[in-house]
């Protein structure tokens, strides 16, 4: 292996200096067949567990219901303390690699450049991590929390310190530690894939560990773990996702505007799963540039639209102040709200059914955001990837929180509580359009929504097929278009299959019972991360490699950036810059 001629110098020194010994490449076991390129093991088997699993809903009907009612009691009654450690040990992991030694690393190699702009990557980072759940629980969470205050606080119901205890308990279900989950996969998948020329599937994060068997059954194992985690955590937020587009389209046209009265139930949210999907199809068919891209940037400008409309026409005052205070109880109470069991007093019941539940499925979908993450994220440092996915997105969900949310609590603490009564009345789904009701042009806000959450699910739908696509394809960058069209298809298809099958509790129980092994590999994940974070120090730092960088600079034009401590991070062109460091 050589240097490049033609400007690709870094290329040629990861693969010469940083890429495993191996014959292996990407997919090179792979069958293509119908247009196909496929995984000859982790395709095929995936897609007969998933059969099984939908074939068995069906039949089962009310027994399958009883069963995933079980499972999610049993989880949540056994393991609640292993996913509240977990999710603590990966956010004290990614900052550590983030602030560290590790931090000026490229994702890469020295000189990866930036495929996306700061905005195009914020605005596809925020709609695959947290879309439609932001637009499902922004209300109706702070919601139930007034009336039912988290056992941590012990403010009495209704209370101004309820409306505290509800915004910090939201906010910590929303902030840095869904994110940090979301930010160690991604770090991982990017820097095995891009730093070591690995396979962009799971499997390649434990090449410290298992060496050249990630390409025998240790890895399909974890590949089929990943496959199981992304599609059911992605069910979850596609059924909430139109559950909520059916309820607020019924609520919008038909209660508010008395146009048409809308069927809300399974049924008709199975038929608006087939008409998303199809749209969602579409948009996969465009590409990772044509469609996910493109609609990942106007759902970031339809939610600025109604977050700026919520804040003008809203309780301005008192949402920015709720913000304000909100931050500060998130803060004070971090440390405590993040390790808080329940178990040595009463009030362990919020921990059961909504922090083991939300840990559960940001883990459950980490290999889906993580993974379209990392295939984002090429050409940043550890520390840009991390303060980015980490701070930027955390902070902009806490401010829409309060937005919402806070609207919300004023509606109920001083106003006239008309939001938590159609509420209590209707359930979550309506929460949202209820509360825009309370100010002018709710229709019309409350149509902006609803488009925003389809918009939510097209890219989820978008992103989810992606990934699958390299878990399933031998972790290939590029796979076939018929291919990713299958995924989502298939998405949409176990979606509606488990809201037939059990409804929301369904899709639930499967976010945690899929999360639960893919946490332990999360765990054993932060160690491999590591030791590939260490090895690729270590060579940065060597003699070796500041030689062949010596050699480069004598007989190319290119300049040299380094850290503080000489650690090359950067080589760019001469010809495109004014000096090197």
């Amino acid at each position: 292996m050589s240097d490049s001629d033609d400007g690709g110098m870094s290329d040629g020194l990861q693969v010469e200096l940083f890429h495993p010994e191996s014959d292996r490449s990407p997919g090179d076991t792979n069958i293509q067949r119908f247009g196909f390129d496929i995984h000859p093991i982790v395709f095929p088997v995936a897609l007969l567990l998933i059969a099984v699993f939908i074939a068995a809903t069906v039949l089962l009907g009310e027994q399958a219901a009883q069963a995933y009612a079980a499972v999610r009691g049993f989880f949540e009654g056994n393991f609640g303390w292993f996913y509240l450690l977990a999710v603590n040990i990966f956010i004290v992991t990614i900052l550590y690699f983030a602030l560290g030694r590790f931090g000026t690393i490229r994702i890469g190699g020295v000189e990866a450049e930036k495929e996306f702009s700061d905005f195009s990557w914020m605005a596809m980072l925020f709609s695959a991590g947290m879309g439609i759940g932001l637009m499902f629980f922004s209300v109706s969470e702070p919601l139930y929390y007034v009336s039912n205050v988290p056992g941590f606080f012990g403010a009495e119901a209704g209370t101004g310190a309820a409306g505290v205890a509800a915004m910090t308990q939201t906010f910590f279900h929303w902030g840095f530690h869904p994110w940090a989950i979301y930010g160690l996969v991604g770090l991982g998948l990017a820097f095995f894939s891009f730093n070591r020329g690995l396979p962009l599937t799971f499997r390649s994060i434990f090449w410290p560990l298992l060496g050249e068997r990630i390409y025998g059954w240790p890895g399909h194992i974890i590949d089929l773990v990943t496959v199981f985690a992304t599609l059911f955590g992605l069910a979850t937020s596609l059924g909430l996702g139109v559950a909520q587009v059916n309820t607020g389209l019924s609520y919008v046209l038909g209660d508010m505007l008395g146009l048409v009265s809308i069927p809300t139930g399974t049924m008709p949210q199975v038929v608006l799963i087939a008409g998303i999907t199809a749209i969602a199809t579409m948009s996969v068919a465009a590409g990772l540039e044509g469609g996910v891209k493109r609609l990942s940037t106007i759902n970031l400008y339809l939610m600025l639209t109604l977050l700026g409309f919520i804040i003008i026409v809203g309780p301005t005052l008192y949402i920015f102040g709720a913000w304000v205070e909100g931050l500060g109880s998130y803060f004070g109470n971090l440390l405590s709200l993040a390790f808080f069991t329940g178990t040595l007093g009463e009030g362990g019941g919020t921990v059961g059914a909504w922090t083991v539940f939300y840990w559960a499925w940001w883990i459950a979908w980490s290999p889906f955001v993580g993974m379209f993450i990392a295939r984002i994220s090429k050409g940043r440092t550890v520390r840009e990837f991390v303060m980015g996915v980490l701070f930027l997105p955390s902070l902009f969900s806490t401010l829409w929180l309060a937005a919402f949310g806070g609207s919300a609590l004023q509606n109920t603490i001083v106003g006239n509580g008309a939001a938590l009564a159609t509420y209590n009345e209707l359930g979550q789904t309506v929460a949202m359009f209820a509360l825009l009701e309370q100010f002018p042009l709710g229709a019309i806000s409350g149509l902006l929504a609803t488009l925003l959450v389809i918009t939510f699910f097209v890219t989820s739908s978008d992103s989810g097929s992606l990934v699958i696509d390299h878990l399933t394809s031998g972790g290939k960058h590029d796979v076939p278009k018929v291919q990713r069209i299958f995924w989502a298809v298939t998405e949409g298809a176990v979606a509606a299959v488990l809201l037939i099958g059990g409804g929301l509790n369904a899709l639930q129980t499967a976010a945690i019972a899929t999360g639960f092994p893919f946490a332990i590999i999360l765990v054993l994940m932060c160690y491999t991360v590591y030791q590939g974070l260490k090895n690729e120090h270590e060579i940065l730092s060597s003699e070796q490699f500041a030689e062949r960088i010596q050699d480069l600079t004598d007989q190319d034009e290119v300049d040299v950036v380094t850290t503080g401590n000489e650690t090359v991070t950067e080589i760019r062109g001469g010809a495109d810059t004014e000096g090197g460091d």
